[in-house]
């Protein structure tokens, strides 16, 4: 690594025990450590499911972006939120009662590789992806099922409520220590993953027959990020719901301070995705509101959104 990208690494790692720190000691009694072990443990798990869910989603828009060579690929953007969160609705409609985390894996692996599946195809012109057509294609696949999402809630009205705050973003209260593990078992490997193959996305980068002529396995390494690109936007859906932005600006934000180069992209995409949805998490305790808590979906648009067009101005300068 450069002096350059090794800063980056240094600050982003930095910035994520500064949240960490901050929120396991913010409350609702003020600043502080907690005395009561349990309060204490609830603080820690959220922080747990909250960096889970920011180094998904940072990480698979940075996956999303080197698969598809678009720049606004993510997540949110292409519709795998969106189809993850109505396949999870449809399992709460259809089981009569709100789910579990562990119920909801499945649902949402298949609404988020499914959506991602029509949306490689429709965008095809002549065996090439066209950038446009795709976008186009994942917005509008995005407001289908979101319109498709809250029919459905309002047909629950027990439990309706629920599913409309889990839609803005919010971060699971009670998830079991099995589904935890397994979740940050399943960010690490793919995290683990792109980093062995960062220099083959750097290649990729370039063209598909230079590629080749080095040896890289195209056909292998897409699959390689179309599937982990879908399993970390299921895991954010299941433990938080449609949380936006973050795997749009955060490997933006990488590129602008460390360059492109894929292996500090990956790792500083995970990194920031911690720092955004755990500091978004942070501030949703310290905003007292009469209606519970804030979702973390919109603390993450009011950030991302300016901080996003900040950065576009800046490239297009």
């Amino acid at each position: 690594m450069t002096q350059r990208q090794l800063w980056t690494i240094s600050g982003l790692l930095l910035a994520c025990a500064t949240v960490i720190a901050l929120r396991v000691m913010v409350g609702t009694s003020g600043w502080g450590i907690a005395d009561d072990e349990t309060i204490h443990q609830l603080r820690v798990q959220r922080v747990q499911v909250g960096a889970i869910v920011g180094a998904a989603l940072g990480l698979s828009g940075a996956l999303l972006q080197s698969l598809l060579r678009n720049p606004l690929a993510s997540p949110d953007l292409m519709g795998l939120s969106a189809g993850a969160g109505f396949a999870v609705t449809l399992r709460t409609w259809q089981a009569g009662t709100l789910i579990g985390a562990t119920a909801a894996a499945f649902p949402a692996l298949i609404g988020a590789m499914g959506v991602l599946l029509f949306v490689w195809f429709l965008s095809q012109r002549r065996g090439l992806i066209d950038p446009i057509t795709m976008i186009l294609v994942g917005v509008i696949v995005s407001v289908i099922l979101g319109a498709a999402t809250m029919l459905l809630a309002s047909m629950m009205p027990d439990r309706g409520f629920a599913v409309s705050r889990w839609m803005m973003g919010t971060l699971r209260e009670q998830i079991d220590s099995t589904t935890l593990l397994i979740s940050g078992a399943c960010v690490l490997a793919v995290l683990v993953w792109a980093t062995y193959k960062a220099s083959s996305f750097d290649v990729m980068a370039l063209s598909e027959d230079e590629a080749r002529s080095v040896g890289v396995s195209v056909g292998r390494l897409r699959v390689g990020q179309f599937v982990g690109s879908g399993v970390l936007a299921a895991i954010s859906i299941v433990l938080a719901g449609p949380i936006g932005f973050v795997g749009l600006v955060c490997p933006h934000l990488v590129r602008l301070l460390a360059g492109p180069t894929h292996r500090t992209l990956v790792i500083g995409s995970a990194l920031s995705g911690i720092v955004l949805v755990v500091g978004a998490d942070t501030i949703v305790r310290v905003i007292p509101t009469s209606a519970g808590r804030i979702p973390i979906g919109v603390i993450t648009a009011l950030i991302g959104g300016p901080m996003f067009l900040v950065m576009l101005l800046r490239m297009r300068r």
